[in-house]
């Protein structure tokens, strides 16, 4: 924009000093600019265009981006949500483990320990017997 407003600038004063803007010899209807004025705003338009333009094409890719990132982040959500609930019923049956093995452990020791002390004389006798076959 301030290329343009230089420009236009430096035209009006070589339009001036060659006497031409002035009026001097000016055909009717033109008003002494012949036209030089208005390829200068022609000039501003069309640099106006190009920019705008590529700001155009610079929101459309920031609009397809930020749509792109709303999508992943819908999708981010909704795997949360099922890690959510899946950490959630894996909290519940290990709270349900430990509390079986709460009551297993505050239950009758005399028995834990009778059934323990069989399970050891039959792997006695039979690491015995294995080694007496040989």
């Amino acid at each position: 924009m301030r290329h343009c407003l230089l420009s236009e600038k430096l035209m009006i004063s070589f339009l001036t000093k060659a006497g031409t803007f002035k009026g001097e010899g000016v055909p009717p209807g033109n008003y002494g600019n012949y036209g030089y004025t208005n390829s200068g705003y022609s000039a501003c338009e069309e640099e106006n265009e190009r920019l705008t333009e590529s700001l155009r094409s610079k929101v459309t890719a920031i609009k397809s981006l930020s749509i792109e990132i709303g999508h992943e982040v819908k999708q981010q959500n909704k795997l949360l949500a099922e890690m959510d609930s899946e950490f959630d019923s894996t909290t519940g049956f290990l709270g349900k483990t430990m509390g079986k093995l709460k009551t297993l452990s505050r239950g009758s020791q005399t028995k834990l320990l009778c059934y323990l002390m069989l399970f050891s004389l039959f792997v006695f006798f039979v690491i015995y017997w294995i080694i007496k076959l040989r």
